[in-house]
Order: C-alpha cells, then sequence, then structure tokens
C-alpha cells in the first residue's frame, strides 16, 4: 500500500510541477525599446532665413561635440524651387547637460548624400555628389575645443567617385559598401572597400582596399552597419535599391561580412524595403532601422505633393544571432537620407528627408528604456529563505570545529558523495550557471569537448594523483611539492594559488551580479555585498564542512534550476520538443565538432585545440588546486576520495548536457520570439532576461537563487582554501603560533579578510567590458594555472628534477605564457596545456644542467612508491 501511494504522490508532484512551469511568464511582454525626444534644432543654412535642415549630411561626434557638414535641401515653397547643395558646418558642442552651438565653418565645396563616421581621430566624411558629379574625396573633420574651430585633414581618396552608399567602422578600419558612381542609380556598385586608420600616422602609404563584394546585386541608398553576431565582429550590408528592367527595384536582402573569415553569407531579409533608412548598432547584437522608404508612393511622390503622408516611421530590429527581424516602435517622424549616431549612451537621427523635398531641422534622440527590475514579493521571499538556509548551515558546523583539521578537512568525516557533489559545485561557479549558455545561445555546442575532457583525465587523477597526497596526509596540496623538492617550491606555489584563487573570488561574484542587477532592484554592487557578505559568514562560522554541505544543496538546486528553465521554453514552443530540434538543427545549434586543422587553427574553436585544451585546464583543478584537492582529502580513506572524484565526472554528463541544452533552448526561444529580446541585456546575460520574463513566479525566485548558488560555492570554497594555504604553509609550517586554538582563530580570521578583500575586488572589477566573460576566465586560469600544475607533473613523473630546476621550469613557464599571450593569438583555450607543457619541458631540461643535492624522494613519484 505504501509503495502504491508512493507512486501517486511522485505522479501528483510531477503533474504539480509541470503546471507551474507551464504557467506564463511574470513579464514577458515588450514595449517600446526607445523613448525619444528632440535633442536640438539645426540653425538655418547660409543663404536661408529659416532651419530647414539638409538630407545626406555628413555628421559624426568629435571631442563632445556634434559636427554637421554639408547636405540638400528645397527652400520653401517646396514645389516651386530647386535643390540646394550646401558647403556648412554646425558644430553643437556639450558641456555637461548644455549644448552650443557654433556655425561660419566651411567645407571646400558644397557636397551631399556621402558616408560619414565616427573614430578616435574625429568625423571622416567620404565621398558624395553636388548634383552634377560625385567625389571620391574623403577628409577628417575634428573640433577643437580649446579654439573652437574644425580641423579639416584630407585622407586617401576612394577607388572611385561614391555616393549614396553606407559606411561603418570597426576597429579603426572604415569599411564602404554599396553606393553610386554617378547622378543616375545604373552605376549602382557592390563595392566593397576598407581603410585601415590605425596606418594614418605610421608614415607609409597606404590606401582603401577592395574586399570581396557580397554575393547579391549591387545597391545605393543602403546601409552598412558593424555588429557582433555572437561568434565574431562583422559588417553587414542592409536594403537599397537598384535599377531594373527600366525601373527600379526596392530591396530588401541583407549580407554579414566576418570581418575573421573574409566571407560573406546572405541573412534574413528584412520584413519591407528600407530604402534610404538610418541605422545603427545597438547593445551587443541588434541593428536598429530606422524608417526607410518601403517604395509604395516612390513614385507617386509629384502626384501627391504636399499631401503626401510622409514616410514610414517603423523601427525595425535586427538580431544578429537569432537572424530574425522584429517591429520595435516607432519613431516620431522618421526622416530618409539622415545619419544615426551613438552618443553618451544616446542614439541620434540627424535631421534627413521627412517626405519627398521637406526636410526637418530636428535631431532626434532616443535613450533605451530602462528595464523592468520588479521582482516580485513571492521571488524575494524564495530567494530571502534559500539565502538564510545558507547561513544556518554555517550556524550547525561552527560547532563542530574544535581545530584547524576539522576547520579544514572536515575532521575526514564528509560522505564521499557529498565530496564529489562538492568537486562539481566548486567547478561549476557562476560562470557556468550564467554563461555556457549564454556561449551556447551565441554559438554552438564546440565547447562541449572541454567539459568531456574533465571526465578523460579522471582515471589519470584517480590512480596517479591521488595516491601522493592521501599518502603524505596532506591539509595543503603544496605541502607534497616541498617534500618533493624544496620548501621555496611550496611557498611559491602556495602563493600563485593565493593570487589566483583572489582574482577568481572577483570574478565568480561579478558575473552572476551583472545579471542579478538587470532582473533585481539590486545594483551590482549591492549583489556583489550580498554574495561576498553572506559566504564571508557561513564560510567564516562552518569551515570545510559548511562549504561541502551548501556545495551539495546548491548542486541541486543549481541542476533543478535548469530543468525548470529546459521545461518551461519546451512548453512554450509550438511544436514541442520536435519543433525544437528543428529549429536547432537547421541553425546548426547542436554542431559539436569544428574539423580544421589549417595553419592558423590554433586561432579557433578546432577540435584538437579543444581536447589539448580542455586536457590542460581540466588538469590544472584537480592535480594542483587546493580547493578541489581538499575535498577529496575531506573524506576518510583513499577508496572514498576516488569514489568523490568519480562522483564528479559521473554528474559532469548529464550537467553539460543539461546546460549546453539551456543555451540551445534560449536559442530556439528567442529565435521563436525576437520581440521579447531586449537590447539593453548583454549576450551573457540572456538567461538571466530569460529568468526574469519567462519564468513563473516562484520558479525564477528559485533559479536567481541558483545564480547565487553557483557564485556562493565557488567563493566559500575560495575563503576556505586561501585560509588553508595560509595558515597551513605560511604560518603552521614555521611554527609562528603555539597553540591549536589559535591556529583555529587565525583561520577564521584569513576566511574573513581574504573573503573580503575578494568581495572589494569584485566591486572594482565591475567597471569592466569583457565580451565573453568564459573565456575571460579561462585565459586567466590558464595564465595562473600551468605553472603550478607542471609543477607537480615534474615532481611525480620525474625522478631527476630538484627544487631549482623544477622552480627555474615554473618561472619559465610563465613567461613563456605571458610572450603568447601577449604576441600571438594563440587561443586562450590553449592557455593551460601551454603553461604546463613549458613548465614540464624546461624544468627537465634544465635538470641535466643544474647541479643540485639529491634528497631522497621515496614513495614520492611514479617510479618508487611506498
Amino acid at each position: 500500500m505504501d509503495k502504491k501511494y508512493r507512486h501517486i504522490r511522485f505522479v501528483y508532484l510531477l503533474s504539480l510541477f509541470t503546471f507551474i512551469v507551464s504557467c506564463p511568464g511574470q513579464n514577458s511582454k515588450q514595449g517600446e525599446f526607445f523613448k525619444w525626444d528632440e535633442l536640438a534644432t539645426m540653425p538655418a543654412a547660409a543663404g536661408q532665413d529659416e532651419p530647414l535642415g539638409v538630407a545626406g549630411p555628413f555628421a559624426g561626434i568629435s571631442s563632445d561635440a556634434l559636427i554637421i557638414a554639408g547636405g540638400a535641401n528645397f527652400p520653401k515653397p517646396y514645389w516651386g524651387m530647386d535643390k540646394v547643395w550646401h558647403d556648412d558646418i554646425w558644430v553643437l558642442e556639450k558641456n555637461d547637460s548644455d549644448y552650443r552651438w557654433y556655425t561660419g565653418f566651411k567645407l571646400d565645396k558644397p557636397a551631399a548624400y556621402g558616408m560619414s563616421v565616427t573614430t578616435e581621430y574625429g568625423v571622416i566624411c567620404i565621398g558624395g555628389a553636388d548634383g552634377q558629379r560625385c567625389f571620391s574625396d574623403v577628409f577628417l573633420l575634428k573640433w577643437d575645443r580649446s579654439a573652437k574651430s574644425v580641423i579639416k585633414e584630407y585622407l586617401p581618396p576612394l577607388p572611385l567617385a561614391c555616393a549614396y552608399g553606407g559606411a561603418a567602422v570597426f576597429n579603426n578600419i572604415v569599411y564602404i559598401g554599396g553606393g553610386q558612381s554617378s547622378s543616375e542609380l545604373d552605376t549602382a556598385m557592390n563595392n566593397f572597400w576598407a581603410l585601415d586608420l590605425s596606418q594614418k600616422d605610421s608614415g607609409v602609404d597606404y590606401s582603401w582596399q577592395q574586399l570581396p563584394a557580397w554575393p547579391g546585386p549591387q545597391r545605393a541608398f543602403n546601409m552598412t552597419v558593424a555588429q557582433h553576431n555572437g561568434k565574431t565582429d562583422c559588417i553587414y550590408v542592409i536594403s537599397g535599391r537598384k535599377k531594373k528592367n527600366g525601373g527600379i527595384e526596392f530591396l530588401r536582402d541583407i549580407y554579414e561580412f566576418s570581418i575573421v573569415d573574409n566571407s560573406w553569407k546572405q541573412c534574413a531579409s528584412a520584413p519591407r524595403a528600407l530604402c534610404a533608412g538610418t541605422a545603427s548598432a545597438v547593445g551587443q547584437s541588434h541593428i536598429f532601422v530606422y524608417g526607410g522608404d518601403d517604395g509604395s508612393l516612390f513614385f507617386k511622390a509629384d502626384e501627391l505633393g504636399d499631401s503626401h503622408p510622409g514616410f514610414p516611421k517603423d523601427i525595425f530590429a535586427y538580431h544578429t544571432i537569432t537572424d530574425t527581424w522584429v517591429k520595435a516602435g516607432e519613431m516620431p517622424q522618421t526622416p530618409v537620407t539622415s545619419v544615426a549616431l551613438n552618443w553618451d549612451d544616446e542614439y541620434l537621427v540627424v535631421s534627413g528627408e521627412i517626405r519627398p523635398r521637406v526636410r526637418t531641422p530636428e535631431i532626434l534622440r532616443g535613450k533605451l528604456h530602462e528595464t523592468d527590475n520588479s521582482f516580485g514579493a513571492v521571488n524575494f521571499i524564495t530567494l530571502c529563505v534559500y539565502l538564510l538556509a545558507m547561513v544556518a548551515v554555517g550556524v550547525y558546523f561552527s560547532t563542530r570545529n574544535k581545530n584547524t583539521d576539522d576547520f579544514f578537512r572536515g575532521g575526514q568525516r564528509v560522505p564521499a558523495w557529498a565530496a564529489g557533489l562538492s568537486i562539481f559545485a566548486t567547478m561549476l561557479s557562476s560562470i557556468t550557471f550564467v554563461a555556457i549558455p549564454a556561449k551556447v545561445y551565441s554559438t554552438d555546442w564546440t565547447f562541449f569537448t572541454i567539459n568531456m575532457m574533465a571526465i578523460a583525465v579522471t582515471p589519470f587523477v584517480i590512480f596517479l594523483i591521488l595516491p601522493f597526497f592521501r599518502d603524505i596526509d596532506a591539509t595543503s596540496a603544496y605541502e607534497y611539492l616541498e617534500r618533493r623538492f624544496n620548501v621555496f617550491a611550496r611557498l611559491f606555489a602556495s602563493f600563485s594559488f593565493v593570487l589566483f584563487q583572489i582574482g577568481r573570488m572577483a570574478i565568480v561574484m561579478f558575473l552572476p551580479a551583472l545579471a542579478l542587477s538587470t532582473i533585481t532592484s539590486f545594483s551590482v554592487e549591492q549583489c556583489i555585498l550580498i554574495m561576498g557578505v553572506l559566504s564571508v559568514i557561513y564560510c567564516t562560522m562552518g569551515g570545510l564542512e559548511a562549504v561541502i554541505w551548501t556545495d551539495s544543496i546548491q548542486t541541486f538546486v543549481l541542476l533543478g534550476g535548469a530543468c525548470a528553465s529546459i521545461l518551461v521554453i519546451l512548453t512554450n514552443i509550438d511544436g514541442g520538443v520536435g519543433e525544437f530540434f528543428a529549429i536547432a538543427n537547421e541553425n546548426a545549434k547542436f554542431h559539436t565538432i569544428n574539423w580544421d586543422f589549417s595553419s592558423t587553427s590554433f586561432m579557433t574553436t578546432a577540435i584538437w585545440v579543444m581536447v589539448i585544451g580542455g586536457i590542460g585546464q581540466n588538469l590544472v583543478p584537480y592535480v594542483s588546486d587546493q580547493a578541489v584537492v581538499q575535498r577529496y582529502m575531506s573524506v576518510s580513506d583513499t577508496k572514498k576520495a576516488r569514489k568523490s572524484i568519480l562522483t564528479n565526472a559521473l554528474i559532469i554528463i548529464p550537467a553539460s548536457l543539461l546546460f549546453f541544452g539551456v543555451g540551445t533552448a534560449l536559442f530556439v526561444f528567442y529565435k521563436m520570439n525576437p520581440g521579447k529580446l531586449d537590447p539593453g541585456y548583454q549576450n551573457d546575460a540572456i538567461f538571466p532576461l530569460f529568468i526574469a520574463r519567462e519564468l513563473p513566479i516562484g520558479i525564477s525566485g528559485l533559479v536567481v537563487a541558483g545564480i547565487f548558488a553557483a557564485a556562493q560555492s565557488t567563493v566559500s570554497t575560495s575563503m576556505n582554501s586561501i585560509s588553508t594555504v595560509v595558515v597551513t604553509d605560511f604560518v603552521k609550517r614555521f611554527s609562528l603560533l603555539k597553540t591549536e586554538k589559535g591556529y583555529l582563530n587565525l583561520a577564521r580570521f584569513c576566511t574573513l579578510f581574504f573573503g573580503t578583500l575578494g568581495t572589494v575586488l569584485a566591486l572594482l572589477f565591475a567597471s569592466a567590458d569583457i565580451k565573453s566573460l568564459w573565456e575571460s576566465f579561462m585565459s586567466v586560469l590558464g595564465l595562473f594555472g600551468g605553472s603550478m600544475c607542471g609543477l607537480f607533473l615534474l615532481g611525480i613523473f620525474t625522478k631527476r628534477v630538484g627544487g631549482i630546476s623544477a622552480i627555474a621550469g615554473a618561472l619559465i613557464g610563465a613567461i613563456v605564457l605571458f610572450t603568447v599571450k601577449i604576441n600571438t593569438g594563440v587561443s586562450v583555450l590553449l592557455y593551460a596545456a601551454i603553461g604546463i607543457l613549458a613548465c614540464v619541458a624546461s624544468g627537465y631540461v634544465l635538470s641535466f644542467v643544474i647541479p643540485e643535492k639529491r634528497k631522497d624522494i621515496a614513495g614520492l613519484t611514479v617510479f618508487k612508491s611506498k
């Protein structure tokens, strides 16, 4: 009977959970992206009595001033006057919140409908026309704030005259796509040129370079924009028009140029033609197009005259990762042949033509709507209950810490399964919980191989590394280095470890804080303080046992939150699981192996890079990281220690499938619902965006608790392991205190001190702007960890290498890795492997050169065991 009711209860709970996750999200509606107002009104052009505005001006930002130059307009009465081409330069200087116009400056000649981009050198003005001919001139305009004057400098001319095209700049390289070489549309081109501005002051002769043309028709009145597509930086050529069979065809197509691969691909076409529109990159992966002519009234302009309704006011957003378009609101009025600029995180649309012959002198300013950070009482209660429970665990275990063995090793009474879960939670961190789904959402499953390498190194660790730590009954992993080499090797590794862990604490607190601040009412700094302070409290009180048991709880919270997210997505996809796999496969989101063995594959995510890099990155923590070694030293014997490592390896497979699956699910969800994407969120925060707006109330609070859990498990681990190393290797080693109680008090103080230090550094780190924090984290791991791992491998797998050779090898390894990092394009994924190999190779070679006194190393290498 009990078994029967147990099954009924299971079905009931499963049904209830399915119902909850299928409920609609708490804040999933997306309104207008921008709030628009008028920044300023342009002054009148020379020879005109009132401000009329201009179409096709050059415009950009220089020295915190808006420069507008040239352009064309029709005087009043609009339908009775000829077009006037201007040579005026207007400057709107910003001083705090005040703006002031400066006028009276001139171009060398009237010009309009050229291209312009803002660069660190000033405003680059390219080509243009005067109604009779097009120009190939390229020049730089700079604003001198002290002299209140415009400085002009000529740059290399275009290969051909060009107007009515588009320009973009990335990494000081200006790209030109589209345009026409005369006043006739039949001279429209599919030109794609680039000018490297970094060569401007180098003294070398430089010029525009011809790049491969896009695989589509020639065009003019198009837009050219630089933006990231989740994998690499790209240039986009959008819409335009061309001659066709004696008439005019308005284009909807869009093409993406990969700067890294030097290749093009066609993307999803726009919902309608956006000819002569204005576009800007917004956020990390959006392109917004403001207006643009759809051609529906193009041939009726003369007939409609003053009754023309004006050009469409629609704003369209193109998302480069999901390759989707969505209508994103409307503007007060939408000029064509204008210029879009980003000025201090505000988006400007400068003057332009609002209907045939009519310009506007207005400079429109758009600001992204601030994110709705309402988290809800239920979610906050869920989060608070979880956080208080973690503190309660620390209070409970505080009574069990009688000496440093209890505080640092849990008295070696921790169950093997709990130690294994703690290893998993420690290695997981907030970087995995937030950034892996974000990475997969932006790219594919290529990084999956790295996780699988953790399983590949498990037998190596269990049978060849673990026994040496167990044999010497180590509290600090670096005790082995003193026995094998000398005390300096121990102190060098310990000091390196402390530095790495302090930096790691800062990173793993900052990343979730960045995400959490966007979905709660807390600031980044407040989120960091919550995580840091609570981790310090329960870690200082409860020691390693508190850390391990909270890690075990947090593992279930992490995995449960990820499961809930996938279930919510699947229940909200029309077509269910089948449609999910269909969309993911169609977009190659399950692509796992990059079979690149070219001469430049060391810079990519090639399979061999993933395998070697993954082995290196997983060897570092399992071989030389006190935080991991401490876990498998917290159990009572070697057999249980092996079980703890094996438990971790077994969890990695389903957990990796789960977290990579979340990333793919996020892509599918937003591919089907592009209007729910928010350009105000960074790509690394895509999972928190989903949590905040799509998960049901309560479940959202639970998953946010999972983000806190991921960070706290790593941070608390770092605090305890740093304390262990400092007390064991730097104080107890030299018997600086007299009593065990003194060492225990010092352990608690070190936990408090270094926890506080890590929190302060996280607050400083909050100002960093990093495209993918996961890759940056792995870069740090390889840079600091390779030499330490190399030291252990030299000790365990060689007999002749002594302390001096080993330390020299470690230093050389660090120098080699630093040189590689600064001077080459080697993938950050290989840094750990490079550091290990450089340390081992140089240390072994030096052992033949540097004479050292032999010491007893019985039982300390694989060649001699007890």
